[in-house]
């Protein structure tokens, strides 16, 4: 399978190249599952082919849509991360290194569909909201937040004395 992310390794002297990639829309609805839906991206890819090697330093920096976790709301995450990825050439080996793809030496094309994906993936945040504005307020959906302080429970502040007995053990300890 060819795509656009895709470095033809036939005719690729050794020696370092550049090559860049735009990552768009396009891109992520290779991936059905995907929760990323759009996003617009550079993927700089840096290389230094070897006779029994490449080595390629995978930098990616741009934005995806996301749903804030909190308002629900789409909004633009930034996306910046560096990853390293060894290529080696020869008898396929078992996935021991994520970071180390080998494949045949007679292999006329490199297909960076997936790495560039997983490198996207990694580099958004887990707990993903609006970033705030210059005076520290959330961006959030003011309506949705509102909403939210409705369903909010108080925590009741009563001791339960049940525990007050096994605090008491705990603290002549």
């Amino acid at each position: 399978m060819s795509s656009s992310y895709t470095i033809l390794l036939s005719g690729l002297k050794e020696g370092h190249h550049t090559i860049d990639f735009e990552i768009d829309k396009t891109f992520f609805e290779l991936f059905e599952e995907s929760e990323v839906k759009e996003g617009s991206l550079i993927a700089n890819i840096e290389m230094d082919k070897r006779s029994s090697h490449i080595d390629m330093m995978i930098r990616i920096s741009g934005s995806v849509r996301v749903s804030c976790d909190r308002c629900l709301e789409m909004f633009s995450q930034p996306v910046d991360s560096e990853n390293r990825l060894l290529v080696k050439f020869g008898k396929s080996l078992e996935d021991i290194d994520p970071d180390i793809l080998s494949i045949s030496q007679d292999e006329n094309e490199l297909d960076l569909t997936q790495q560039i994906y997983e490198f996207i993936m990694l580099a958004i945040p887990i707990k993903r909201v609006h970033p705030v504005d210059k005076d520290g307020k959330s961006n959030c959906d003011p309506v949705m937040l509102k909403k939210l302080e409705e369903f909010i429970i108080e925590e009741e502040k009563e001791n339960d004395p049940r525990w007050d007995e096994l605090k008491k053990l705990m603290n002549d300890n």
